[in-house]
């Protein structure tokens, strides 16, 4: 207990003090018990013995007191990194220190804290990153139709309220400007609820197939606009049963379908197939448009994430559809994934799970 208490605040100087002080004692002691002992016998036999007796006792003497020191120090370095007690079944006994490799057992715990911390601090930069990046683009995304609304109703409180030929028109502008900020603030609040573990989805036996027909013939008249061909394609249009959240799975389809639209070549084609993967049935939008880059397709779908910011605010749209796509998928504990070249195209596939 008293050399515990030295060692508690002691230093590396201290203990070999320490040590040397019990090893010229015990040295002493060694040589006046020989004497002793061994009287009449030959003096190499003393001094071989003595010699064996001091080095038991330095050898002894020196890993004990070491140890003790290296364990107190690791002890602290242990309680510095790592975040779980340890119960008193689980802490090595003090006197009993044989069976613990403490310098390499303390070199491979702060190797691995280290290594799990480096991973950890390059984690929490890709989040600031990402948290950066999506607050400006929802600042960015709300500015325009804000400044827009403010724009419009300015000029009408200056007079333009009066003026025939343009009160109606930027009343109407001014509206449109709303719409499109309520569009955003909805579909950041439906990403927030998927994302909620308390979320729970009104699964139903439905007939995926007859889903994808009414999509396809409820966006014609759109696809006929840009003379884009849709349909399902050819040996794909197996009707399966399927179990899901009838009404989320439309909004997938078509927030797919509405992209392949909008980003499909002028009489293009778009289309839907669907495969029997036996316990699941995987389902296809493909378009020969304009395609994505190789490099751009992990961050596809990312809220607010465009290629071209320029041409996808032309063609409408809040930046959160294929998010709200992904987490859909995600919340049926199924997957999605796009394939795409630039110039040739991209097909999304999501999988649901048969009835």
């Amino acid at each position: 207990m008293a050399i515990n208490s030295i060692l508690k605040n002691s230093t590396p100087r201290l203990v070999a003090l320490i040590s040397s002080s019990i090893i010229a004692i015990s040295t002493l002691l060694v040589f006046i018990l020989c004497k002793i002992l061994f009287t009449g016998m030959p003096g190499w036999l003393i001094i071989f013995a003595a010699t064996i007796l001091i080095f038991a006792i330095g050898y002894i003497v020196v890993y004990s007191l070491v140890e003790r020191f290296i364990y107190r120090k690791i002890k602290l370095i242990y309680k510095s990194i790592s975040d779980t007690k340890l119960s008193t079944k689980d802490t090595p006994l003090k006197s009993s220190m044989k069976s613990v490799k403490l310098i390499e057992d303390a070199e491979v715990a702060v190797l691995n804290w280290q290594k799990s911390k480096i991973k950890e601090l390059n984690k929490q930069k890709k989040l600031d990153k990402y948290r950066k990046e999506f607050l400006g683009n929802v600042f960015h995304e709300l500015k325009t139709p804000l400044f827009n609304i403010q724009g419009y109703l300015e000029t009408l409180i200056e007079g333009g309220i009066y003026d025939e030929k343009i009160n109606l028109k930027f009343t109407k502008k001014a509206s449109k400007n709303v719409k499109r900020m309520a569009k955003i603030v909805e579909d950041l609040q439906m990403i927030a609820n998927l994302q909620d573990a308390s979320f729970v989805l009104s699964a139903e036996k439905f007939d995926i197939t007859d889903l994808v027909k009414d999509i396809i013939e409820s966006l014609e008249v759109r696809a006929k606009k840009k003379k884009n061909k849709l349909e399902i394609k050819e040996g794909c249009n197996q009707s399966f049963t399927v179990i899901a959240d009838r009404e989320m799975i439309h909004q997938v389809l078509n927030n797919l379908i509405i992209n392949a639209l909008k980003y499909g070549k002028e009489s293009g084609k778009t289309q839907i197939s669907l495969y029997d993967m036996n316990e699941n049935v995987l389902v296809e939008v493909s378009d020969n448009g304009i395609g994505m880059d190789k490099d751009q397709l992990p961050r596809i779908f990312e809220r607010f994430y465009r290629i071209d910011k320029n041409r996808s605010r032309k063609l409408g749209g809040t930046g959160l559809g294929l998010s709200i796509v992904k987490h859909i998928i995600e919340v049926h504990n199924q997957t999605i994934h796009v394939r795409s070249t630039a110039g040739v195209g991209s097909t999304f596939g999501f999988t649901l799970k048969k009835a």
